[in-house]
């Protein structure tokens, strides 16, 4: 199965919840880095590697497919 496929095939309800909070993880995360306030270094570094973790957990959710063949 090609990665096209994959990318528009079902995505199981479990991998969907992981999805949606990847995304809201990394949003926050992006205002964290972009705040116009200054904070401690080691706060944008999270954050930075928090944006960073929850675009791949995201991008890897959506090319988990349901395995109907089995059932």
């Amino acid at each position: 199965m090609s990665i096209r496929q994959r990318w528009s095939a079902k995505t199981p309800h479990f991998w969907k919840k992981v999805q949606r909070v990847a995304i809201k993880l990394g949003a926050i995360a992006t205002i964290i880095v972009a705040a116009p306030i200054a904070l401690p270094a080691a706060v944008v570094t999270v954050a930075t590697y928090t944006i960073v973790a929850g675009t791949v957990a995201a991008t890897l959710s959506q090319l988990t497919v349901e395995n109907n063949e089995s059932k």
